[in-house]
């Protein structure tokens, strides 16, 4: 057993038969994480990310893209500042953003654009796509994105959620091997209330709007 990684409760351990790896689920936040043994190396981990081929010119993933942005950020936010956070090796979440919606969005990424342009800035909103599944410890990142959002700024993010503790260790998103951190919206919403967020949206798949309604916490 261990403690959970959101709400530090203790934690039963699930393991998936067919590939012998092990996982840690809270019952009272439902966040489930992959056991730290099981985790691949950065280096494993950017040999997965590079053989994603996304572009501009792909309108599948264009329109994924269009669908989060109309749910999650215009009905709250239609103009100012944004961070890409873990914006990929094609960063063109970016390139909709800034020439469909008018939005001025820097990125980060810790694989493809390393330098923390961030540090010294406050956004009005902060993206995250497919993103929070692959971070060890997501509260220190909620705390960073907590952190450099303005007055009442905003941030979306997209995850897939889990349902059903029975169904989990058949579900196709553990078969990533860099995906270890799994959410439901209960799990978004003990995140919120921790770090100084009131989520405001949720659709119980994938999107998740959140409301920045406190002061800075612990800096990074």
């Amino acid at each position: 057993m261990s403690n959970c990684k959101i709400c530090g409760r203790i934690t039963s351990k699930i393991k998936c038969s067919k590939n012998n790896v092990s996982y840690n689920r809270c019952f009272w936040c439902e966040f489930i994480s992959k056991d730290d043994e099981f985790i691949v190396s950065e280096k494993e981990e950017l040999k997965t990310y590079n053989n994603h081929n996304n572009s501009i010119d792909d309108f599948k993933y264009v329109k994924y893209f269009k669908e989060f942005i109309d749910a999650t950020i215009m009905p709250y936010i239609k103009f100012g500042s944004v961070l890409d956070f873990g914006s990929g090796p094609s960063p063109v979440l970016r390139q909709i953003l800034e020439r469909d919606y008018d939005f001025k969005v820097d990125i980060y990424d810790h694989y493809y654009q390393p330098q923390k342009i961030y540090k010294t800035k406050k956004y009005d909103l902060i993206v995250c796509t497919e993103v929070v599944e692959h971070l060890k410890d997501p509260l220190y990142y909620f705390k960073i994105f907590q952190n450099h959002l303005k007055k009442d700024g905003y941030l979306a993010i997209t995850t897939l959620f889990h349902h059903n503790y029975s169904d989990f260790l058949l579900w196709h998103y553990i078969r990533d091997m860099t995906h270890i951190s799994f959410y439901t919206p209960k799990t978004m919403n003990f995140i919120g209330n921790q770090i100084g967020f009131n989520m405001i949206y949720h659709n119980d798949c994938r999107y998740v709007a959140f409301k920045k309604i406190s002061e800075e916490v612990n800096r990074e």
